[in-house]
């Protein structure tokens, strides 16, 4: 039987990239003169900028700044994504799950540029077969706009998503899709189950130790 399409998100999941987006959130909101505690920022990580901006600081401040303080952490985030580096086995999972079968498609929110960037660092260009980004779609995690939109790229097929936060879990649940969590993001095993996790794992070197008990090789 074919394996169902890998929907892979990036930010947490394949490359260590979670706090410094926190920082980078905490510094644009300091630059308007409002202190988002950096914990809270972590919290928010996962949801796509179009979402987080009124999520941590209001409608108002949406309203009124929210493009802006999106451009600022944009830039604040360049100046630290020379620091993120990919998991330890994250094109590995990549390579096991091509040798299973699986289409996959990368289930990113993350600005454009950034996502060729992690691509490039990952070298996985050539292994996966379409990815999504920030420019994909109107609305992003958590919701299911872009898992609906790498639902499209695979074909209809059935899916699997892999992720870390609990804005993939509840965007892939509001598409119908279940997920395969990993806690390389700081979130919690068990609030990552309540927003729709079918399982959880330490790491990515964990998920492909136990890659033979999930869907993808069944």
């Amino acid at each position: 039987m074919t394996p169902p399409t890998a929907l892979l998100d990036i930010d947490g999941t394949l490359v260590d990239s979670n706090y410094q987006h926190a920082l980078a959130w905490y510094r644009a909101f300091r630059l308007h003169g409002i202190t988002v505690p950096v914990w809270r920022c972590h919290r928010a990580i996962g949801m796509g900028a179009d979402q987080l901006v009124s999520h941590l600081a209001g409608e108002g401040f949406e309203r009124e700044h929210g493009a802006t303080v999106r451009l600022e952490e944009h830039a604040l985030y360049a100046q630290l994504i020379g620091e993120v580096q990919a998991f330890e086995g994250a094109r590995g999972l990549i390579e096991d799950l091509k040798t299973l079968g699986a289409k996959i498609i990368v289930v990113s929110s993350a600005k454009p540029e950034d996502t060729q960037h992690y691509l490039d660092l990952l070298d996985a260009r050539d292994l996966v077969d379409g990815w999504t980004d920030s420019g994909s779609v109107a609305a992003t995690k958590p919701e299911p706009d872009l898992v609906e939109a790498a639902l499209e790229l695979a074909g209809g097929r059935p899916a699997l998503m892999v992720g870390d936060s609990t804005w993939d879990c509840k965007s892939a649940k509001a598409a119908k899709v279940k997920t395969l969590a990993v806690l390389t993001g700081g979130f919690g095993a068990d609030e990552l189950r309540k927003a729709g996790a079918v399982g959880v794992y330490e790491s990515i070197g964990e998920l492909r130790e136990r890659l033979s008990e999930t869907p993808f090789a069944t």
